[in-house]
């Protein structure tokens, strides 16, 4: 088993619905889940004019590749009403596979870490409640620091501490 750090969020409908929808679906599908953090709220990135995010990070142990937890990923997207649209777009459900035990990988179809993970406050506050010492393979840093010299000046605040 591996461990994986997923982020998800929400911006349209019933979010905390979404979410714990998909906390559901991913523990059936994707592995167990070891820890989640609280649920934050922000303001979209990106795409500025939509409703705020609300977002959460969960730590799996996984039995799948990368490859194939992205696959799994995108089934439940699916299954719970995202469409792909507009990029950074209003949706239902968004789960980006953040880290991946120490792997890295850069492919047109994944990247891990996930490539703006050390740029987005609204994916490093929640990582940092539940890995703030994980090394970020690549950078060499932890996501606690990574966090600290984060230049994102979008307020994430805390939403729920529990789903």
């Amino acid at each position: 088993m591996d461990k994986a750090y997923l982020l998800l969020g929400s911006n349209e409908g019933d979010r905390v619905d979404w979410l714990s929808q998909a906390i559901n679906l991913i523990q059936e599908s994707c592995g167990e889940i070891q820890q989640k953090s609280p649920i934050y709220q922000t303001a979209a990135w990106g795409v500025e004019e939509q409703p705020d995010f609300l977002n959460m990070a969960i730590e799996i142990a996984t039995p799948h590749t990368p490859y194939k937890l992205l696959q799994e990923i995108n089934q439940i997207e699916e299954k719970l009403g995202r469409q792909r649209v507009l990029k950074w777009g209003q949706r239902t459900l968004d789960i980006d596979i953040l880290l991946f035990g120490n792997i890295h990988t850069d492919s047109e179809q994944l990247t891990i870490p996930h490539k703006y993970l050390h740029e987005r406050k609204f994916a490093l506050v929640p990582l940092n409640d539940i890995a703030g010492a994980y090394r970020h393979p690549i950078l060499n840093k932890t996501i606690n620091q990574l966090l600290i010299d984060c230049e994102d000046d979008l307020e994430v605040t805390l939403f729920a501490t529990k789903l």
